[in-house]
C-alpha cells in the first residue's frame, strides 16, 4: 500500500466530534430513560385492577373505620368524611384530550365542581386541559407522577413521584396541591400495613390522601346502568366518589354522568370538591415563580423526550424499509446477473496485459502476489512500482529474477502517483490493477479482461476474496465481502453504475484511463474516484464474479478500524466531487442517478440509521415486551442469514461461516456504523485525513503451478 508524500499528511485532532457523539449519547439515553420511565413502568392497569394484599395489623381503628380523607400524620391519626347528602365528586387518571373536555362540558352545564386527581406525564402531555380545570373552579389534585403504585415503590422512586407531580402542576397551572390520592387504593378499610405506611411516608411529605367511599367501577367498562348503579348512594351520608375521565374508552362515564348528576340532585343530594366537602381549606397555593419555572422545564424536556421518541420510531421505521428494500433489490438483480452467466462481450480477448502492482512495505506478501500473477495464463507483464519502501520490499522482487517482471523505483509519493508511473511503463492496452497483498488465480486474468470484448467497457470489476479467514474477524470480513460487496457488484453491473472497481482486483482500458488523466491523488479512495470519472466519462464499467482473486483482510480491530475508515471517509469525497453526475445524461447521468443515490442510501444512511435498531432494542428490552422486542431484532438476522445463504451459494462458498453471522451483530456491526459516523463527522468538518499503511501478515500463498514463464 502506498502513502503520500508529506504535503497530503496533515492530520488535524478529531478528539472534539467523540465529544460531542459522547454527549449526544449522553443526551439520547437521558431522553429514553425518561420516556421509558414516564411512560412504560407504571400505569398499565386500572385501579381497581390492583388488590391490596398483606395484613392489616398496624392500620389504626378509627382509620379504618373513618372517613376517605386522612391525616397519617406523627400524633393522633385523624380521618373524616364529606358532610350529609354531600359528594364529593373525583375523576382519576387524567387530563385526557378526549374524554377531560367532556366531563368538564358537562360538569359546566349542571353547575357541578369536582376534585380532578391527575397524572402528571398526563398534564405535562396537556397543560392546556389543567388549566382549564383550574379555570373552571375544579379542585386539581395529584394522583402520583406516572401513576405508580406509591405503597410497593422505594423511598426515592416515592419521593421523585410526589416532587415531579408537584412540579409539573406547577408549571402547567401556576398552582401547588395538598391533596393526593395514591394510585391503586380504595376504600379505608382495605388499607394493608404496607399501604399505611406509604401513607405516613406521603404525609411527611405534606400531603392529606384522599382514598373513596364508593366506586363507580367504571374501569370495568360494566355498562352506563351499572355504572349509575354502582354511584347511587345507600344512605344519606356524604361520599366520595371515584369515577375516571381517562385510562381509555370513557363513553359509559359520560353517559352515566349526564344521568346521575340530575338524578341525585333531584334526591337532595349536592356536590362539592373534597376540601369543600369535609370542610377544610382549600389546598391549592400559588406555586412559587422558582417551582412555575422548573416544573416548565420539565414538561419541555417531557416533551423533548417524547419527540425523541417519536423521531426514533420514524427512524426504525425507515431503517427497516431500507433494509428490506435492499434486499429485496439485491436478490432480484443477482438472480437476473447469474442468467447473464455465459453471455459474451465479444470475441476472446487475447492480447497481451499489463499488470501495475504498486507496493510500499509489501514484503511479507509480495513475493506470493508476483507468483501468483506470473503462473496466469494469460500472457502478461508485471510492473512493480516501489514507492519509497523502507522494508526492502523492491529488493525482494528483484531478488526472484522472475522473467516479466519490472521494478521501478520512486521517491515515496503515494498509491495514486505510484499507479501512473506503472501506467507510463506499460506497454499494453490493457492494465490490471494488483494491490501487494493480493493473490490471483491462475485464470483470473484472463477471465477478468474478456468483457473487454465489448468497446463500451472501460473497466472491469474482478471478485475478490477474503483469504485470511481462519479468525472469527476474517469469517466476518469474509461474510461482508460476499454478501454486501459481491451482492451489490451484481446490482451496479445491471444498473450501468458501478461506483467502484476494487483496488485488489481490477482491469482496465489504457485510453479510457489516459481519456480521464490517469488517476487523481484529491482522495483517499483512489478506485472510486477512478471508477466514477470514467462512468462519468460514458464508459461502462462491469463485474466479472468468474475472476477471482484473494485478499489479505486486517487482522485486528485496530488494523479494521482504519481501513474501513479511509474506504468509507474516501467514497463520501469522492461522492462529493462527483455529484455533478446526478445532473448529467447518458452514461454519466444512469451512474449519478442510481449510483450515488444507492450509495447514499444504503452505504451511508442506512449505517447512520441503523444504530437505532440497536438502540430500540436496549429500550424495549428494558422498558417493552422483551419477547417481541427479541422477535423483530431476530427478524432482521435472519433476513441477512436468508441474504447470506443465497449469497454464498450464488459464489459457490460453504455456508458454514454464517453461523458466526447473528455474533457479528453484537461487535462487527456496530464497527461499521461508528465508521460510518466518523466518517461523516470528518467530511462535514473539512478535516484531511492522512493515509494509513495497513499491516500485512503474509498469510496468502501463490497457487502451485508447475512452471513459472
Amino acid at each position: 500500500m502506498s502513502r503520500p508524500v508529506a504535503r497530503r499528511a496533515k492530520q488535524v485532532p478529531l478528539r472534539t466530534h467523540w465529544i460531542v457523539l459522547t454527549m449526544l449519547l449522553v443526551c439520547l439515553a437521558s431522553m429514553l430513560l425518561l420516556n421509558g420511565y414516564t411512560h412504560h413502568m407504571f400505569g398499565t392497569e386500572p385501579d381497581g385492577a390492583v388488590q391490596p394484599t398483606g395484613g392489616s395489623g398496624s392500620v389504626p381503628r378509627q382509620i379504618v373505620t373513618g372517613g376517605a380523607v386522612i391525616d397519617a400524620g406523627d400524633g393522633t391519626p385523624r380521618s373524616v368524611s364529606p358532610k350529609a347528602r354531600t359528594i364529593a365528586l373525583t375523576f382519576d387518571d387524567g387530563p385526557d384530550p378526549v374524554w377531560t373536555p367532556k366531563i368538564l362540558d358537562l360538569l359546566r352545564e349542571q353547575h357541578v365542581h369536582a376534585t380532578f386527581f391527575v397524572v402528571g406525564t398526563a398534564v405535562a402531555a396537556h397543560p392546556d386541559l389543567a388549566r382549564r380545570i383550574v379555570a373552571e373552579g375544579h379542585q386539581i389534585a395529584v394522583h402520583s407522577f406516572t401513576h405508580a403504585n406509591l405503597a410497593t415503590a422505594s423511598s426515592w422512586r416515592r419521593s421523585l413521584e410526589l416532587k415531579q407531580s408537584q412540579l409539573i402542576l406547577a408549571g402547567a397551572t401556576g398552582v401547588s396541591t395538598t391533596l393526593l390520592r395514591p394510585p391503586y387504593s380504595s376504600e379505608p378499610n382495605a388499607l394493608t400495613d404496607r399501604d399505611w405506611k406509604a401513607l405516613q411516608e406521603i404525609r411527611k411529605a405534606g400531603y392529606l390522601a384522599v382514598l373513596t367511599s364508593q366506586d363507580s367501577e367504571d374501569w370495568r367498562k360494566p355498562g352506563t346502568e351499572k355504572v349509575i348503579a354502582n354511584s347511587m348512594p345507600r344512605s344519606t351520608a356524604g361520599q366520595v366518589l371515584l369515577m375516571h375521565d381517562a385510562g381509555g374508552d370513557r363513553s359509559q362515564t359520560v353517559e352515566a354522568l349526564s344521568k346521575l348528576l340530575p338524578r341525585l340532585k333531584a334526591r337532595g343530594f349536592r356536590f362539592a370538591t373534597v376540601s369543600d366537602s369535609v370542610g377544610l381549606p382549600d389546598p391549592t397555593r400559588k406555586a412559587s415563580v422558582l417551582d412555575r419555572g422548573r416544573g416548565l422545564a420539565v414538561i419541555w424536556v417531557m416533551r423533548i423526550s417524547d419527540a425523541v421518541m417519536a423521531l426514533i420510531g420514524w427512524l426504525l421505521y425507515a431503517a427497516g424499509a431500507l433494509s428490506v428494500l435492499r434486499a429485496i433489490t439485491t436478490v432480484i438483480a443477482a438472480r437476473r446477473h447469474v442468467k447473464m452467466r455465459g453471455w459474451s462481450y465479444g470475441p476472446p480477448v487475447t492480447e497481451p496485459v499489463s499488470v501495475i502492482v504498486p507496493a510500499y512495505n509489501e514484503s511479507a506478501g509480495i513475493e506470493a502476489a508476483i507468483r501468483s500473477l506470473v503462473a496466469s495464463d494469460h500472457p502478461l507483464e508485471v510492473i512493480v512500482v516501489d514507492d519509497g519502501s523502507t522494508d526492502g520490499t523492491a529488493d525482494l522482487v528483484e531478488a526472484l529474477h522472475i522473467p516479466g517482471v519490472r521494478v521501478i523505483r520512486q521517491a515515496n509519493s503515494g498509491k495514486p502517483i505510484a499507479l501512473n508511473t506503472g501506467l507510463r511503463a506499460a506497454r499494453f492496452e490493457l492494465i490490471v490493477m494488483v494491490d501487494g497483498d493480493t493473490v490471483f488465480e491462475p485464470d483470473a486474468v484472463r477471465k477478468l479482461i474478456q468483457p473487454f470484448g465489448h468497446p463500451s467497457v472501460g473497466a472491469v470489476s474482478g471478485n475478490a476474496k477474503v483469504g485470511n479467514r481462519r479468525g472469527l474477524l476474517g469469517r466476518w470480513q469474509h461474510i461482508e465481502y460476499v454478501i454486501g460487496f459481491n451482492l451489490d457488484r451484481r446490482l451496479f453491473d445491471l444498473a450501468e453504475c458501478m461506483p467502484t472497481v476494487p483496488g485488489a482486483v481490477g482491469a482496465f482500458r489504457r485510453t479510457a484511463l489516459e481519456r480521464i488523466g490517469g488517476l487523481s491523488d484529491v482522495t483517499l479512495a483512489e478506485d472510486t474516484d477512478l471508477t466514477m470519472a470514467l462512468c462519468r466519462d460514458g464508459w461502462r464499467v462491469v463485474y466479472e464474479e468468474s475472476a477471482v482473486a484473494w485478499t489479505e483482510a486486517p487482522a485486528s480491530l485496530g488494523a479494521l478500524w482504519r481501513q474501513r475508515y479511509r474506504w468509507c471517509y474516501g467514497t463520501l469525497q469522492a461522492m462529493w466531487k462527483h455529484r455533478g453526475a446526478m445532473v448529467q445524461g447518458g452514461r454519466a447521468g444512469k451512474f449519478g442517478r442510481r449510483g450515488l443515490t444507492y450509495l447514499m442510501l444504503f452505504q451511508v444512511l442506512l449505517p447512520l440509521l441503523a444504530p437505532v435498531v440497536d438502540v430500540f432494542a436496549i429500550y424495549g428490552l428494558v422498558f417493552l415486551d422483551p419477547v417481541r422486542v427479541l422477535s423483530v431484532w431476530a427478524g432482521f438476522v435472519v433476513l441477512q442469514v436468508a441474504m447470506g445463504f443465497y449469497a454464498f451459494r450464488l459464489d459457490g462458498e460453504r455456508a458454514g461461516p454464517l453461523w458466526t453471522l447473528p455474533l457479528q451483530q453484537f461487535v462487527y456491526r456496530q464497527l461499521m456504523y461508528l465508521v460510518v459516523i466518523q466518517s461523516v463527522f470528518t467530511a462535514l468538518a473539512g478535516t484531511r485525513l492522512r493515509w494509513q499503511r495497513m499491516e500485512r501478515y503474509g498469510s496468502l500463498q501463490a497457487p502451485v503451478h508447475p512452471e513459472i514463464r
